[in-house]
């Protein structure tokens, strides 16, 4: 945990598939393919790889010159190579900025992160085939960064560095047994449960004894629904009788 780092220092194809780098297992067969492969980096590339800046997500539309004229305000530029298809030409977008002073090579990493090109926010990063030590590129399921919609997310880089590992508390003995701690609330939060349910108990045996009192109930004579409501009625001669 004390070396932890949000940036790789060397390229490991297991942890940059993994986000804070604690992986065990690939989760992809992409990794496999990156830890199975030998990759040795382009001979054929020239110049100093530390005063080389990796710039991509670059418009197809985007030439030499104007990325040129863009990274020339940081410093002098002493070779830039867009890198484009052997067959058809046209631009793969990204390239490589090697400037002549360390000065400018660290404005340009500062700065132009991010900057709007030809409608396209540029990204910015050392280059890293020849200064980062066991380096697979994309195509051979490595790299660093990536889209969600890939399915091949790489961590590690300056686009998606390493989060932070989250280290859980283990209880010794078991892992799955609770703390002292833990018991103690759960038990407290039981007692408190069941003697909130005491005092409901008690108050609605309270409100059964005060209601016959508020309101007694009525006491029905035992033949009353049997006896014929018209026979408490006065006949016809008892009425005439009473009016004389």
């Amino acid at each position: 945990m004390n070396d932890w780092m949000p940036i790789a220092k060397e390229y490991d194809p297991l942890k940059a598939g993994s986000i804070d780098g604690t992986d065990e297992d690939p989760h992809d067969r992409a990794v496999w393919r990156a830890m199975l492969a030998r990759y040795v980096p382009n001979k054929g590339v020239t110049g100093d790889p530390l005063l080389t800046l990796f710039v991509a997500r670059l418009n197809l539309q985007t030439k030499e010159d104007k990325l040129r004229e863009v990274f020339s305000r940081y410093g002098d530029i002493r070779r830039l190579r867009l890198v484009r298809d052997l067959v058809t030409g046209f631009s793969k977008g990204y390239a490589f900025i090697e400037f002549r002073e360390e000065r400018a090579l660290l404005k340009a990493y500062r700065d132009a992160d991010g900057l709007l090109v030809d409608q396209r926010e540029l990204f910015v990063d050392y280059e890293l085939e020849r200064t980062l030590r066991g380096w697979v590129p994309r195509r051979l399921g490595g790299g660093l960064g990536g889209k969600k919609e890939s399915g091949q997310l790489r961590f590690g880089g300056r686009d998606r560095p390493f989060r932070k590992p989250i280290n859980l508390p283990v209880v010794k003995g078991d892992l799955y047994r609770e703390g002292k701690r833990d018991r103690r609330e759960r038990s407290r939060s039981r007692e408190r449960h069941w003697e909130s349910r005491a005092r409901e108990r008690d108050h609605d045996r309270g409100r059964e004894k005060r209601w016959p009192e508020r309101e007694p109930s009525r006491a029905w004579p035992e033949n009353d629904w049997e006896r014929d409501p018209r026979e408490d009625r006065p006949r016809g001669r008892e009425k005439r009788d009473r009016s004389k």
